[in-house]
């Protein structure tokens, strides 16, 4: 198939090669278009359709999509064709582009090799073929392309030596005009090829990450003064740390030199004179060193570091002596990583000083003596690890200072004392770890109470704690991991331990538990693993345990469980050893005791499974009866409503201008098909053009709905006409007649975010990236809580979706459709005192779009707002994935947050590798990939958090907005790549 696309192209080719020889245009212009045709033929696969305006006879080159001519139009200058999943081979006729000064092919999927007739290209500026699959070395040709500013070869298949002729072109000729170079996460090897004599006295930009070159960091790149970003971590670069090299970059902003093999100065012994030739660079804001095996002490030559610095990565590496006090000069750092070294002595408290730290690792040392109580002092703090250390004394009270504060890591150490009732003013913990040390008494029910919040785990293992297990305890519904195991509770497990619906791991072996397990913890529905042995557990195992389909790892070892245990169901894959040390068991696992007597439980579980069954039938059945009679009720009301030609209204109403039914017919063509844009179950919408050239859309309600919504459509309209938001489609007037009746909106050219993420009919004006989706999503956010917490009418949207979101000029995003089809039954039950009215979806009515409807609406229970936050989860999941819910339903037969949740948290690379591949931002430095990764794993968990099948546990929309709010100030923190030979390119 691969061949036979591939003559195909080559056959179209010929035929255009002769239809442009007799064309009328310019020798050289027709040179260009027949080498961009060249490309095309070579380009098996096109799935977004980018290239379709390509052709030889409709369109003049310059109009093609990707190309840019100079300003009299008769050369090809820049070809930019970059983020659209082309799939070829780059052909060597691209050399014949020769006025071309930008070729850009990145984040495409072009295989094969990179064809040296590129050199050819003289006046090429800029070249980029990043995140490709091409191969083999690189050739030493691209040496001639004098003009070179930028080089983007990241993050391919390429291997060999870079050849020294990249970096230092000709002997006559010893100065680059290379500022940017990127050749990293290849396969490349040899060492750095910058020979003495070669200068690259304009380079700024250096990344040569993960590759396996060797050998020393050449003294030559001493020569590039102009130098800001050097990323050459994970290679197998050896020798002392470059300090000379470094000395004579004092643009120097970031710094990357972690996991090589380098070595600290007098035989791996002294960081000083590194720290001090580090003292130039007065702009430097990272430095990462991690992974080394470096030796020698901290110098206290660290105060004389930039001012500038925001992040200090020191972990994985030999260094001893103590935390220097000196550290407290570099005030402006929010991330500090010395762990897993041989630090001794004590934390010191100016440490603490440093008041806007955010993230603190020390693990992994031999620190001793207490905690600093001023850690409670430090405002921002959102992760303190200090464990597998030797502190000891009481965890400090101060502590509960700390609002911001997610990750509490404080386990294998030598603490003692209770667990501090401090701690539950934590509020916003996700991690607390205080296992493996010596803290004793009962776990505080009010702590425990305090932190429901927490979402990842909670370990108290492996201290002297006693009593019972806190009934509390039961309200962390959205922690997936408990472990109390080691300890000496006692009592019973709290058959409320069900409540904890999120729960995957449960650890509570070798205490003193007694009493029989609750069938409860059975029924839990993402259960993974359990761990109840050397305990003194009695009576039967609950059949539910047996029933599980989640469970894979269960031990009941040591207790004093007895009856039969059958190998069937979640017991099928079960050995002996889950069963060890209980000789009143018996039953069919592999060296088990037979049982003796088969007992016989039908009359016994029959009324317990009618008990089980009665309420579901109530719900499917009973429930919608009573609410369609209850719908039958207000209709007919509606119904008696008397109709009022809301024209007439809009007269009296100042804010709204006056659109007649004629005015509208004039505009959208008759409501002809031509103006159509949309369709859906309540009616129609169309685009139209008012007199004053005013671009509306008209969303006309279906006749045959008509009578059975016209009351609650005049409702309706009342409260979207008191909704104010800037995230919210504002009405612009509506259009009421006893038979018809419609809104007026502004029409958005933009089209909705579903076209964005599915584009049909190839390129959209606007491409969308990480950024661009983070505030769209923060818009939403936005404009739903203001729906549900702050508008005057509190307004349930209930089909939250892609097709329901525009982004306006600006990219700002509006929340449109929370009306017609949704907010028709019309008055709720109750009224408040500040005569606010709450809206819901339609009673016998789908609250929403298959795969985004919350999951106990098809229980029959009412619209919610917790049912809008389940929508905007899955709204997250969407766009990290680019796969509808519905896709997802048909192929993997689960809902979308079932299926990220098997991913979560191991098996999520390849999915946020592909959504980097297509929302990844352009222009900004390969090196904020790692913000990106974090920035989409924290959509994925926030979606996952907003789509858990209880509503009750999941966050409000203001809740939500707060967090992205915070992922867009996070967002911003990676710096723009703006060079002047970009500049250059684009003039030129």
């Amino acid at each position: 198939m691969y061949l036979c696309n591939i003559f195909l192209s080559l056959f179209l080719f010929s035929i255009e090669f002769m239809i442009v020889l007799s064309s009328g245009e310019d020798n050289k212009m027709k040179q260009d278009r027949i080498s961009l045709l060249a490309l095309k033929s070579n380009i098996v696969s096109d799935p977004q359709n980018f290239l379709r305006s390509w052709n030889s006879a409709d369109e003049h080159v310059c109009n093609w999509s990707g190309v840019k001519c100079n300003n009299d139009s008769t050369r090809v200058v820049q070809l930019d064709i970059s983020g659209h999943s082309l799939h070829g081979q780059i052909p060597s006729s691209l050399s014949n582009l020769s006025a071309l000064t930008v070729l850009d092919l990145s984040r495409n999927f072009f295989r094969g090799q990179i064809p040296p007739e590129i050199s050819s290209l003289t006046k090429l500026k800029q070249l980029s073929l990043s995140e490709n699959l091409l191969e083999g070395n690189i050739p030493s040709e691209l040496g001639s392309l004098r003009h070179l500013v930028y080089i983007d070869l990241g993050s391919n298949r390429l291997t060999g030596e870079i050849p020294f002729q990249l970096f230092c072109n000709d002997s006559s000729s010893p100065s680059s005009s290379l500022q940017y170079i990127d050749l990293s996460n290849n396969s490349l090897t040899g060492e750095i090829p910058l020979k003495n004599g070669c200068q690259l006295e304009e380079l700024r930009f250096l990344l040569l990450w993960s590759n396996k070159l060797v050998g020393r960091v050449p003294l030559s790149l001493s020569n590039s003064t102009n130098l800001k970003w050097m990323d050459l971590e994970s290679n197998m670069l050896s020798g002392e740390l470059p300090s000379e090299v470094i000395s004579k970059m004092p643009q120097l902003q970031f710094l990357y030199l972690s996991y090589n093999h380098f070595l600290s100065h007098d035989n791996n012994t002294n960081l000083n004179p590194f720290f001090e030739s580090l003292a130039n660079s007065s702009n430097l804001q990272e430095l990462e060193l991690a992974g080394n095996n470096l030796g020698g002490e901290l110098p206290s030559v660290v105060r004389h570091l930039s001012g500038s610095l925001v992040q200090i990565h020191l972990d994985q590496n030999r260094i001893h002596g103590s935390i220097p006090l000196e550290i407290s000069n570099l005030v402006n750092l929010t991330l500090l990583n010395f762990s897993s070294n041989l630090l001794i002595g004590s934390i010191p408290h100016e440490l603490c000083e440093l008041r806007k730290l955010e993230r603190v690792y020390l693990s992994n040392n031999m620190l001793t003596g207490e905690i600093p109580a001023g850690f409670g002092d430090i405002p921002r703090l959102g992760l303190l690890d200090l464990s597998r250390n030797k502190l000891s004394g009481s965890i400090p009270d101060s502590f509960a200072n700390l609002s911001q504060l997610r990750r509490l890591l404080l386990y294998g150490n030598q603490l003692s004392g209770t667990v501090p009732r401090s701690l539950g003013k934590c509020i916003n913990l996700e991690i607390l770890d205080l296992s493996h040390n010596n803290l004793s008494g009962n776990i505080p029910g009010e702590v425990v109470s305090n932190l429901r919040n927490l979402k990842l785990y909670l370990n108290l293992s492996s201290n002297q704690l006693s009593g019972r297990i806190p009934l509390e305890l039961s309200k962390m519904d959205m922690v997936l991991a408990i472990d109390l195991s080691s300890n000496n509770l006692s009592g019973k497990i709290p058959p409320q331990l069900g409540s904890c619906i999120a729960l995957e791991h449960l650890n509570l072996s070798r205490n003193s538990l007694a009493s029989v397990l609750p069938s409860s913890i059975g029924q839990l529905p993402y259960l993974k693993e359990l761990d109840v042995s050397l305990n003194r557990l009695t009576g039967e195992i609950p059949p539910s345990f047996q029933g599980s389909s989640t469970l894979k790892r269960l031990n009941f070892s040591f207790n004093m469980f007895s009856g039969n245990v059958s190998n069937k169901g979640g017991f099928a894959k079960l050995t002996i050893d889950s069963f060890l040390g209980n000789p009143l068991l018996c039953g069919s696992i592999k060296g088990m005791t037979a049982c003796k007597k088969k007992y016989r439980y039908r009359y016994v579980l029959l009324p317990v499974l009618l008990s089980l069954f009665a309420t579901p039938v109530l719900c499917f059945f009973g429930y919608p009866l009573i609410k369609r009679s209850r719908f039958r009720k207000n209709l007919s009301v509606f119904n008696g409503e008397k109709e009022e030609d809301e024209e007439k209204q809009n007269r009296k109403d100042p804010k709204h201008p006056r659109i007649s039914y004629q005015q509208l017919i004039e505009a959208t063509g008759g409501f002809s098909s031509s103006s159509l844009i949309g369709s859906g179950r309540f009616g129609h919408v169309y685009e139209g053009t008012l007199r004053n050239s005013t671009r509306i859309a008209v969303k006309v309600l279906d006749p045959e709905t008509m009578v059975e919504f016209s009351g609650s459509f005049k409702r309706e309209c009342q409260i979207l006409k008191r909704t104010r938001h800037r995230n919210l489609i504002r009405i612009i007037t509506i259009c009421s007649r006893p038979d018809f009746k419609a809104l007026v909106l502004p029409l958005m050219p933009n089209g909705s975010l579903e076209r964005h993420l599915y584009p049909k009919d190839g390129e959209l004006s606007r491409k969308l990236d990480l950024i661009q989706l983070v505030n769209i999503c923060s818009d939403v956010a936005e404009g739903v809580a203001y729906l549900h917490h702050h508008s005057p009418v509190k307004v349930v949207h209930c089909d939250l979706k892609p097709s329901n979101i525009l982004p306006d000029d600006d990219m700002t995003a509006l929340v449109t459709d929370f009306g017609i089809s949704r907010l028709v039954k019309g008055i709720e039950e109750t009224v408040s005192a500040d005569d606010s009215v709450s809206f819901s979806s339609t009673d016998g009515l789908l609250c929403g779009s298959v795969g985004y409807i919350a999951p106990e609406y098809g229980m029959g229970k009412r619209a919610s707002i917790h049912g809008d936050v389940y929508s905007f989860g899955v709204l997250l999941l969407e766009i990290v994935t680019r796969r509808r819910p519905t896709d997802v339903m048909v192929n993997e037969g689960s809902s979308l947050h079932e299926f990220m949740k098997s991913h979560y948290p191991h098996k999520l690379e390849g999915i946020i590798e592909e959504a980097l591949l297509k929302w990844r931002p352009k222009g900004k430095p390969e090196s904020c990939d790692k913000l990106w990764h974090e920035i989409v794993l924290e959509l994925i968990e926030l979606g996952l958090i907003c789509t858990q099948y209880c509503p009750s546990i999941r966050p409000n929309m203001l809740d939500v907005t707060h967090e992205m709010g915070r992922l867009k100030e996070y967002i911003s923190t990676c710096p723009s790549l703006v060079l002047a030979a970009d500049d250059e390119a684009s003039s030129s």
